[in-house]
């Protein structure tokens, strides 16, 4: 099939990428004609694990270019990735996918064959309806089928989750969802050879498609990432209550997560969720249940929840320290989670404003995410692309991002770097054999004072 993705970010980019490795001859258009030469010269913008190396295995199935209203009249299938930004409200910003649809629609107002517009952004119910009524005021409905097709990717890891999806949905008429099923067709058989660096996972032999309405596809996206978003705050509720009664929030969550009707994912205790969806699309939602006169209390509290839970580390360094005026603080890791260079809802911007608002001197380290975050850190913080020279004399270090070098470094030589070995662990995945050497705050885990200190 001839395939043009309008957007190159996470989701434009890994899904075009991704099509075109499985066969599909595909354009990937957009409109930053900066990032289209970095593609072309076979340079992807982004971080993102195997992305780089799928790139090189499409050979000539995959071009780029910034001419958007020619690259939507030479497809079959159009799909739409671009970007939905949330408004201060809470409302998602839509104007680029309008504006995109306008581009596709100037591009295919003279093709005399069908052309399906499959929207992957994350939009409000209706949205598919309104893109129709678009295709309809310029008097070609009956050459254009709309279609949702929500993504589930999880960055750092979108290639995997491409090749290997859970599943695949497909919201539209009969026509569109038969349409769908034909492009993902390698994916649903799991027929086509994967990538070595990308093994198929044992066991898996085919993906479930669900053929839905496209009112249930725009909806069930946002259901999947609130529910997930639940679970977070729910398990870093009962680890603030673990850290008042003396329980241990990671024994607890080992229990819960043996329910199969609950499960082991997003029951990792720690500072909360982040990134471009989650946060986006709890609020988008809340906004949808409010302008539908309906009070979505539970998201409500999920949201309240995840806004405060990044603040429990400063208070941890706060009674470690007694006052945290003139101490030097470590933050290991910026982005909002490992794998990625992503900043967008990071904790860490919040935790290191906290704070330098109480006189603390910030040094900030990101094996991969510093690029990005200078921009967005205050002017006081400090950043080092040197572990070591981060940790130096520092009088605590706090873990935000599990990034591996982190895990890896070692109980006793933060010890030895550090003036004190205090250390704050955000996400309670420094491993247990290190916590000796420190003395160490988790969330919702009791207080290890340093075995090796009082020695």
């Amino acid at each position: 099939m001839k395939v043009t993705v309008i957007g190159t970010g996470y989701v434009g980019l890994t899904t075009g990428i991704c099509l075109a490795y499985i066969g599909h001859e595909v354009i990937c258009a957009d409109t930053n004609e900066s990032k289209i030469r970095q593609l072309r010269d076979g340079d992807v913008p982004i971080y993102e694990f195997g992305l780089p190396e799928m790139l090189a295995a499409c050979g000539e199935r995959i071009r780029f270019t910034a001419e958007c209203r020619e690259a939507a009249g030479a497809a079959d299938i159009v799909i739409l990735a671009v970007g939905t930004p949330a408004k201060a409200e809470g409302a998602p910003e839509l104007a680029y996918l309008y504006a995109a649809m306008e581009t596709v629609l100037d591009g295919i107002a003279e093709k005399a064959a069908p052309t399906l517009i499959v929207n992957k952004s994350t939009v409000p119910v209706g949205t598919g309806d309104k893109l129709a009524a678009m295709a309809a005021s310029r008097g070609i409905s009956e050459r254009v089928e709309i279609a949702s097709n929500p993504e589930f990717l999880r960055q750092g890891s979108a290639v995997p989750d491409t090749l290997y999806p859970e599943r695949i949905v497909a919201g539209g008429s009969p026509a569109a969802q038969a349409a769908l099923r034909a492009l993902y067709g390698p994916l649903l058989r799991q027929d086509f050879s994967p990538p070595a660096f990308a093994p198929r996972p044992t066991g898996l032999a085919s993906v479930p498609f669900y053929a839905v309405d496209l009112k249930s596809a725009e909806l069930g996206k946002y259901a999947a990432n609130a529910f997930l978003a639940m679970k977070i705050s729910f398990i870093n509720e009962m680890a603030n209550l673990c850290d008042r009664v003396g329980a241990d929030v990671s024994a607890i969550a080992g229990m819960l997560g043996s329910d199969s009707r609950i499960g082991k994912a997003f029951l990792q205790a720690g500072i909360g969720y982040g990134g471009s969806c989650f946060p986006k699309d709890t609020k988008a939602l809340h906004h949808i249940a409010g302008t539908s006169g309906y009070d979505f209390k539970l998201l409500s509290a999920v949201i309240e929840v995840n806004r405060f839970q990044k603040y429990v580390l400063v208070g941890k360094l706060r009674s470690a320290l007694g006052t945290l005026a003139g101490r030097r603080v470590t933050i290991l890791g910026l982005t909002f989670k490992p794998e990625t260079d992503d900043m967008r809802e990071a904790p860490s911007l919040s935790i290191i404003e906290a704070l330098l608002a109480e006189g603390a001197n910030v040094i900030a380290h990101d094996p991969v995410g510093l690029r990005a975050a200078k921009a967005l850190l205050p002017a006081e913080a400090g950043t080092t692309l040197n572990l070591d020279e981060a940790l130096q004399d520092a009088d605590a270090a706090v873990l935000v991002t599990e990034w591996p070098v982190y895990l890896n470094y070692g109980g006793r030589t933060y010890r030895e770097r550090m003036k004190r070995p205090i250390f704050v662990d955000g996400r309670n995945a420094l491993p247990a054999a290190d916590r000796s050497w420190l003395d160490y705050y988790g969330v919702g885990m009791r207080a290890v004072p340093s075995a090796a200190l009082s020695t």
